[in-house]
């Protein structure tokens, strides 16, 4: 079992003193990694002997197919690792590919999409077992009867304040939003400055913690939900003229695996084609009654699909709805 709530702990408790970030940098390891060699061994080497559950973001300029990844930010238990992609090139991405693709290394990452999207177009890679705390928190608060609209998915900033994980405020990731839309290019400037590490620092410092905090809270149903929605949304954007045929497998699961025998409807990744110029039609449905994630590219794209993820009979429904919307706007 990894041990990693310790020094979870201390990071949130560092957040409360003044001067925090001088205060954490200096007693937490911070690794910036142009090198495959300064990459962990465990990282390097995945192993089933040693199963870890590590924190993971990237940064970059408009995440995605076609945009440009900067950096990785991994946090293990005993340091934070900064990796510089556009120092380190491909060589050091595929140092990173056997960790990101490995099913005996959790990644705890939250909004999983375009960070996947982007590895898979940018560097080939499948990123592989995450742990998506955007999806963790809406099945928590589906299991405690706090349901909210499907398309209404909590912010990391939101995630943070919430007094069942952290409680804490994260002013300065407003302050990085603001910069980012004042100049896109932010992440890609070298060398780092003091700003750029802090910021990449606070995106995975606390999510070991926040794993820890929601799994001690999941039911066995949550959890399989949880492992089966983080593999489809890894692979929502990352759909080509031959589908998913080269990702991992869906986890599966038989009735001896839930105390009541009892095995959950399956879920499943659902994709409509939507013709040039019909993409208004479906934005502003994404609050409809069924009980599934819409999920619309935007501005990164895809222009041309919308895809829906959750339990079959639902995620059927909303394809259904959809098309048939679709169809309307032609008569």
């Amino acid at each position: 079992m990894v041990c990693y709530s310790n020094f979870a702990s201390r990071l949130v408790a560092e957040s409360s003193k003044k001067n925090d970030h001088d205060s954490f940098l200096s007693s937490v390891p911070i690794h910036i990694v142009t090198n495959a060699s300064q990459l962990p061994k465990e990282l390097r080497r995945p192993s089933p002997e040693r199963q870890l559950v590590i924190g993971f973001d990237s940064e970059g300029v408009n995440l995605s197919r076609r945009g440009s990844l900067c950096i990785l930010q991994i946090a293990t238990s005993h340091a934070i690792y900064i990796v510089d992609v556009i120092k380190g090139g491909k060589d050091l991405m595929n140092a990173c590919k056997p960790a990101l693709e490995s099913a005996y290394i959790t990644k705890v990452i939250h909004d999983c999409k375009r960070d996947s999207e982007a590895l898979y177009f940018q560097f080939g890679i499948k990123l592989h077992n995450v742990m998506d705390t955007q999806i963790a928190y809406s099945l928590l608060q589906e299991q405690l009867g706090l349901g909210q609209p499907s398309d209404d998915c909590i912010s990391f900033i939101g995630l943070l304040a919430d007094r069942r994980f952290c409680g804490i405020s994260y002013l300065e990731k407003k302050e990085v939003c603001s910069l980012l839309q004042q100049d896109p290019r932010y992440w890609t400037y070298r060398p780092f400055t003091e700003q750029m590490i802090h910021a990449a620092v606070d995106d995975v410092r606390f999510l070991l913690y926040i794993h820890h905090k929601i799994m001690e809270r999941l039911n066995e149903q949550s959890m399989w939900k949880l492992a089966v929605r983080g593999t489809l949304y890894c692979r929502c954007f990352c759909v080509t003229e031959y589908g998913f045929a080269d990702w991992p497998s869906i986890p599966s699961v038989s009735g001896d695996f839930f105390m009541n025998g009892k095995v959950p409807e399956e879920e499943i990744l659902s994709m409509v084609n939507v013709p040039s110029g019909k993409m208004g039609c479906i934005i502003g449905k994404k609050g409809s009654s069924i009980q599934a994630q819409i999920i619309i590219g935007g501005d990164r794209g895809p222009y041309d699909k919308v895809f829906i993820i959750g339990p079959a009979t639902q995620a059927r429904k909303g394809e259904a709805l959809l098309r048939g919307l679709l169809d309307h706007t032609y008569y």
